[in-house]
């Protein structure tokens, strides 16, 4: 029961046995005659070309805003982006704060044991001078 559930099947699926062999060149010969092969995704050079003198902005159009219409436009972007920031609750930074202040500490701890190691053992190889 739970074999015919899988994901992509139908129960009413027919399956085709597995001695069974299938011709797909029959198929790919009659479709590469009739259709272009592309890439999804591709660009060609006009497209590329369109797009990127579309967003230019000339000179002049950047020296037309003045500095402190562009300074209250960032402050406004700013603003905007901090609007979409999913804020943790309470619960949730005090839980991070914790996490984070606990593997701090065990760093530290490592560190702190390795040099005090390395430095008796050096020490220890070279002598003590005192």
């Amino acid at each position: 029961m739970a074999e015919n559930k899988r994901r992509g099947e139908d129960a009413g699926d027919e399956r085709l046995p597995e001695d069974a062999v299938v011709d797909d060149t029959a198929e790919d010969d009659a479709t590469s005659e009739d259709e272009p092969v592309t890439r999804g995704g591709t660009a060609t050079r006009e497209r590329a070309r369109a797009d990127s003198t579309e967003g230019r902005k000339t000179r002049k159009d950047t020296e037309r805003i003045g500095l402190f219409a562009r300074i209250a436009r960032f402050f406004r972007e700013v603003v905007a982006e901090l609007r979409k920031v999913i804020w943790p609750t309470r619960k949730e930074l005090l839980t991070y704060t914790a996490v984070v202040v606990t593997f701090v500490a065990v760093m530290l701890a490592i560190v702190a044991g390795l040099d005090y190691g390395f430095a008796k053992a050096v020490l220890w190889v070279f002598g003590n001078p005192s």
